[in-house]
């Protein structure tokens, strides 16, 4: 089984690129296979339709909100609000978020999902900061014309699985802390202590008691990228791997996952 990780962002560029790990499970090893970068979406695409026995984790929100959906009287369906989402367009989708949140009060302009709110993930309509809001504009829609399954949202091919992942909690996991900072794309910015924190983490992963019941090997290399978007990359395939694990109780999922919002893989999230 090929256990993949990507890094996502909603305009891959050479210099922010998508960045893909390729794992193989070797007992209760994750060997870290093979890194590639993607400078646009063609390859992306191609990966979704791609044959073979796998699973893959992708970082960004697959949903928006139950409470967002229904006070804009958008489809009750994932499929279904997810394909008018993209029938808006880029500029007619970000009208409609910036629309819905100008009128209200402050704390109550975006919303977050119950699986953001347990991770501490933030709200998937941002369109500033983290753009996750565009993240899942360009991504959902992708992942509904693929073959694979996503679990609780859409079934399709077993032996293809794509599973929301979120390198945040997966970096609080393993160090026990609500707020950790150990990468930033901007050069100025990229610290000494976030090399050490990224280190950190890379160690802590090859122990046999972290809270994902496997260790990872090879990775060692990916404690130099300043900008964390190799080890977010490795982190996603971490929270793939833990499902695909778990892939005989809803792949580790809590029994009450909203089919509307989706969930998070991670062991934090389960109920």
């Amino acid at each position: 089984m090929d256990i993949f990780g990507i890094d996502f962002t909603s305009t891959p560029t050479r210099s922010k690129p998508l960045t893909c790990v390729r794992c193989r499970f070797r007992g209760d090893v994750l060997q870290l296979e093979e890194e590639t970068s993607w400078t646009s979406f063609a390859p992306f695409d191609a990966f979704l339709q791609s044959e073979g026995r796998w699973i893959a984790g992708l970082d960004f929100p697959f949903g928006q909100s139950r409470r967002f959906v229904e006070n804009m009287g958008w489809p009750r369906t994932w499929a279904d609000y997810t394909r008018f989402a993209a029938s808006l367009g880029r500029p007619g989708y970000r009208a409609a978020l910036d629309t819905y949140r100008a009128p209200r009060p402050a704390g109550d302009k975006e919303h977050r999902r119950a699986v953001d709110v347990a991770t501490g993930a933030i709200s998937p309509q941002k369109l500033y900061g983290v753009p996750v809001g565009l993240m899942y504009f360009e991504g959902a829609p992708r992942l509904l014309d693929s073959p694979a399954t996503i679990p609780h949202l859409k079934d399709g091919d077993p032996d293809r699985v794509i599973v929301e992942a979120y390198p945040g909690i997966v970096v609080r996991n393993l160090l026990g802390r609500k707020s950790v900072s150990y990468k930033s794309d901007t050069r100025a910015k990229q610290t000494v202590a976030h090399m050490a924190t990224r280190r950190q983490i890379v160690e802590l992963l090859k122990v046999p008691s972290n809270p994902y019941g496997f260790v990872a090997s090879g990775i060692n290399a990916l404690a130099d990228d300043p900008t964390g978007d190799r080890l977010d990359a490795l982190l996603c395939a971490v929270q793939a791997a833990w499902a695909w694990m778990h892939r005989d109780s809803g792949y580790g999922a809590p029994a009450d996952v909203d089919p509307l919002e989706g969930w998070i893989a991670d062991p934090a999230v389960v109920s």
